[in-house]
């Protein structure tokens, strides 16, 4: 039993830190505000996400394992120039403005647990991120991620620590609810953006790039395709258990803010440290102090994956050396986007910008760029001349054009309220 664990564990890679990495600070707090605003009635987005979020991950890693190349470069080799840059400028900006509103709210967390200057807590938690980038080798740097994907599980015991009503919730997952109204479209898509995030489809397409690089007997399966049943088994199942990870703690955190906020009367929430307050006098210390070190967590994953899915798509672009592997030197364009990315983040959290409305509307954004950046891929995903005998089954072809209609349908729906 204990070498079945061990085999298991070691299928999970780049889908598991990829999921977990969805459930950053700002999608948090786009759970927390959509459970404390509407209660149990986005629960459904959760559900019906999951199977389309498998889709278009898997699609990403396929591109990445067959080609050997990341999405950026693989956009590069098959659009013009012009598609390419105007994908990677959006998910750069996209991507910077959500790692300052997850510093920023893993730095209110942190003050509301011990005290003292959140400002200062930002900029340590910028410098530790991208320290930690820049030093360490990629096999312990991931060690380091599945690691703290742990400290997602605290919105599963948040749970289990307050009173639920079950059969509502069942009812309410399995039964879509629709509200034509700004307010509940706009939560919807800010919902959809954070579980189907553009930053997502860099990373795990430039990760299993990554384990090509570390293994010396490996190639991309394009050229050297023994034994690609089994690499493609194993995405599949590192995707599968990833994207299920990250949609069930998304689901606890809706749950627990509609159980608790959204009970209370308590509907106007704007941050995760904000909703990590609120629950203090609703539900107790505990559940407060496992919320808040949640963010907290989650917020170490997912800025070095933000920072470092801008670094792949513009080294790839430019073609510059890149890769966590890398030592400082050997690739300094490539830490150089990092550090411009992490500490860009950490900038904005001193200029007037509004980091509470920065935190959601980052959700927003990615819903939006996600539609162009989703039909790109397919395109990719379904071409011989890109991935030869290894193009998308129709199984998956379906799944990943149902995600991109979803998306745009959702986001069509926003802007129609508007």
């Amino acid at each position: 039993m204990r070498t079945t664990v061990r085999d298991w564990a070691r299928q999970l890679g780049p889908g598991l830190i990829t999921g977990a990495a969805d459930d950053d600070p700002s999608g948090i707090a786009t759970y927390s505000q959509a459970g404390a605003q509407f209660g149990l009635l986005t629960l459904w987005t959760i559900v019906f996400t999951y199977p389309l979020m498998v889709g278009i991950q898997l699609v990403s890693a396929r591109i990445g394992r067959v080609t050997g190349h990341g999405l950026a470069s693989n956009i590069g080799r098959n659009f013009p120039r012009g598609v390419l840059y105007g994908i990677v400028v959006l998910l750069v900006v996209a991507n910077t403005i959500n790692i300052a509103a997850d510093i920023a709210a893993m730095g209110d967390a942190l003050q509301l647990v011990v005290g003292g200057p959140s400002q200062v807590y930002v900029v340590v938690f910028g410098t530790v991120c991208l320290l930690l980038q820049v030093f360490l080798t990629y096999q312990r740097y991931v060690r380091y991620l599945k690691w703290l994907t742990l400290a997602l599980l605290s919105y599963v015991a948040l749970v289990l620590t307050i009173e639920i009503p079950w059969r509502e919730v069942v009812a309410r997952s399995l039964t879509p609810h629709f509200a034509f109204t700004t307010e509940y479209l706009t939560v919807v898509v800010a919902v959809f953006g954070t579980t189907i995030s553009p930053y997502l489809f860099f990373w795990q397409a430039s990760q299993e790039v990554e384990e090509l690089n570390a293994d010396p007997a490996a190639g991309a399966l394009a050229h050297a395709p023994a034994g690609a049943d089994e690499h493609l088994r194993r995405i599949k199942i590192d995707t599968y258990i990833g994207m299920a990870f990250s949609n069930i703690i998304a689901f606890c955190i809706i749950l627990g803010t509609a159980a608790t906020l959204h009970a209370a009367g308590v509907t106007d929430i704007q941050t995760s440290a904000q909703a990590a307050e609120a629950l203090r006098p609703l539900a107790g210390h505990f559940a407060f102090l496992l919320f808040s070190l949640g963010i907290i967590g989650t917020g170490l994953l997912a800025v070095p994956v933000l920072a470092g899915s801008a670094a792949y798509a513009v080294a790839e672009t430019f073609e510059w050396k890149r890769g966590l592997d890398l030592k400082l030197l050997e690739a300094r364009e490539f830490y150089t986007i990092i550090a411009l990315a992490t500490l860009g983040g950490v900038a904005l959290d001193f200029s007037p910008i509004d980091p509470i409305k920065a935190l959601f509307w980052s959700a927003v954004i990615n819903g939006v760029i996600a539609v162009p950046i989703m039909v790109v891929m397919m395109l990719l995903a379904d071409d011989p001349k890109v991935m030869g005998r290894f193009i998308v089954t129709r199984r998956l072809k379906a799944l990943g054009w149902l995600a991109t209609g979803t998306m745009a349908a959702a986001v069509a729906g926003m802007l129609a309220t508007w």
